[in-house]
């Protein structure tokens, strides 16, 4: 035992060495080579150990994240992950990895559009912007991913004495959505061009790129590991039961987590109905099991998107006449349409915040059906904006009625 305590001892001791060394400013490529010849392999719990020392001997945070790129080159392929627990499907951490695994595909897209820019002519390029557009408001929906590690995890690592790691890898989320805000802000400028977008990927889009798989990286290799170890069951039921108020990015779970022996009534379901609970208004009342059963047998799809513009709900029919998934939920409603019709979607937001209008209706012809959208905007008793309610109806057949069919005439055939 004492060698081990012993071997632990010297590899965290180099490794804080390694570390100051970049610090002090040595070529981060020498650092890596002595890393190899001393350490080889470093246990993940270990790396989370010594930034947690530095940090408390008085090495800034801000320093800290400062090279936090650095140490993620220097460290890459040389953490041990053997003692690393096995994570069931359904589980936090499962959903943050396979959330991962879509936001790498979505990185990896970006690269291979902007990398092919050059074959572009100057007729394609406005839709090849678009492309890019498009990829990085997919990329902006991280903010969910990375809140539901800052509100929902790094809280139950405090609570084991873990802060240090956590709060440096909290300003590194807060660079990124701001990296990925000036990509989109870039990419909806209607006068860019390809020499723009060329600079702005050397200045801009490259390194956020590489920030989010680096990102991907550290939590996989330290992060998560660590954590399997830190929290319990317990807490990561918790966890796992408030994933909802901050919603999916990119992926929507295939399998419903839930450990043995854990109890649904403890204190992390306040406020979640029941389906026999009574809601009580003023026409009348039912059970929460009643207004699901009715919102989702209306014929139209319903998504509500409240005051702040993140999408809060959205109906569960049989026939959706537009596909929907939990991802959506807590994401910018802006994000969830074309690049192309954003302008009009803040045009709506805008006119019904300001009280111009309530009501904006659309109608389309999709797969020779005739579509009706209608978006409402909802306000309280006394006039003030709660959100907007979307509703699309499928009215092919409806169009097609005529004369008129009276209750009487009711048989149980279907039409």
């Amino acid at each position: 035992m004492s060698e081990l305590i012993d071997n632990s001892k010297y590899r965290k001791g180099k490794l804080k060495e390694l570390i100051l060394k970049l610090h002090g400013g040595e070529d981060p490529k020498k650092v890596r080579e002595e890393l190899i010849s001393t350490l080889q392999q470093i246990p993940y719990g270990e790396v989370v150990e010594v930034e947690q020392e530095l940090i408390s001997e008085g090495l800034p945070e801000t320093e800290v994240l400062k090279l936090c790129d650095v140490h993620g080159e220097v460290l890459e392929g040389h953490i041990d992950q053997s003692g690393a627990r096995v994570v069931p499907e359904g589980h936090p951490v499962d959903v943050f990895t396979k959330e991962n695994r879509e936001l790498l595909k979505v990185t990896d897209k970006a690269q291979m559009l902007i990398g092919t820019l050059n074959s572009v002519n100057e007729e394609d390029f406005k839709e090849y912007a678009l492309k890019i557009l498009s990829c990085f408001n997919d990329l902006m929906d991280v903010d969910k991913h990375y809140k539901r590690k800052e509100y929902l995890v790094f809280p139950f690592l405090e609570k084991y004495e873990v802060t240090g790691p956590p709060k440096v890898m909290w300003g590194k989320h807060d660079e990124i959505r701001e990296q990925l805000k000036g990509c989109i802000e870039i990419l909806r400028n209607a006068e860019l061009t390809k020499s723009d977008l060329e600079e702005a990927d050397e200045i801009l889009f490259a390194p956020v790129l590489k920030a989010l798989a680096d990102m991907t990286k550290k939590e996989e290799e330290i992060l998560f590991p660590m954590c399997m170890d830190k929290l319990t069951t317990d807490d990561w039921w918790q966890i796992h039961r408030q994933t909802l108020d901050f919603g999916f990015t990119l992926y929507d779970p295939v399998v419903e987590w839930k450990p043995q022996g854990i109890r649904e009534d403890g204190p992390e379901m306040a406020g979640v109905l029941s389906g026999s609970q009574t809601v009580q208004l003023p026409s009348g009342s039912f059970t929460a099991g009643e207004i699901m059963a009715i919102l989702n047998t209306v014929p139209v799809d319903m998504t509500f998107v409240d005051r702040n513009d993140k999408v809060k709900y959205f109906t569960q029919g049989i026939e959706r006449i537009f596909t929907r998934s939990r991802s959506i939920i807590n994401r910018d409603v802006r994000l969830c349409h074309p690049p192309g019709s954003v302008h009009i979607i803040e045009k709506i937001l805008e006119d019904f915040k300001s009280g111009r209008t309530s009501r904006a209706p659309f109608w389309i012809q999709r797969q020779g059906r005739f579509i009706h959208i209608e978006y409402f905007a909802l306000r309280d008793e006394n006039g003030q904006y709660l959100g907007t309610l979307e509703v699309s109806q499928d009215l092919t057949n409806a169009r097609t009625l005529e004369g008129e069919k009276r209750i009487l005439s009711y048989n149980d055939k279907k039409e």
